[in-house]
């Protein structure tokens, strides 16, 4: 009787593992450094904070140049030029800060904005190439202890991405 069930189960699961899924890699870290869209989102964020950008700069040389010319005249000056000068700088590096945090929070907030469009982008074109291959499993690389190149579809999710600019 056991000898029989197990026959039958050998039979019916037979024609399931013949059936084999098709399955594929994508190396994420790859695809987003290869993107063509990668260098327009970076001009694009460049032109967006430039701004901003040039005045936390100017505000860091302001506050070195004040530093060098208070370590400079510091035999110079009185007590009060001494304490007025420190007062200006502490000011500044409080301006600093708070501009400089800012504009760092804001730019890493609109880069993760940009690439979830494009993780949108690249999941759709994933999908697509998929259906087109008729893949049924597509796993990050990372993920993947051992796959053979051949296995790999990072290179065409970059062509079609490149082509759909």
């Amino acid at each position: 009787m056991l000898n029989r069930a197990l026959m039958t189960l050998m039979l019916v699961g037979a024609p399931l593992a013949a059936q084999a899924e098709k399955i594929a890699v994508v190396d994420m870290g790859a695809v987003f450094e290869q993107l063509p869209q990668r260098e327009a989102i970076g001009k694009a964020l460049e032109k967006e904070f430039g701004d901003r950008d040039a005045e936390v700069k100017k505000l860091q040389n302001e506050l070195r140049s004040l530093m060098e010319k208070n370590q400079r005249d510091a035999a110079l000056m009185s007590e009060a030029q001494k304490t007025e000068a420190v007062r200006k700088m502490e000011s500044l590096q409080a301006d600093l800060q708070l501009k400089g945090k800012a504009l760092q929070e804001d730019v890493r907030r609109r880069q993760a904005e940009e690439q979830n469009k494009i993780l949108v982008k690249v999941q759709k074109v994933i999908k697509d190439i998929a259906d087109k291959e008729q893949i049924d499993v597509v796993l990050q690389s990372g993920a993947v202890v051992f796959a053979k190149p051949q296995m790999d579809i990072s290179s065409k999710v970059v062509d079609a991405l490149a082509k759909a600019k």
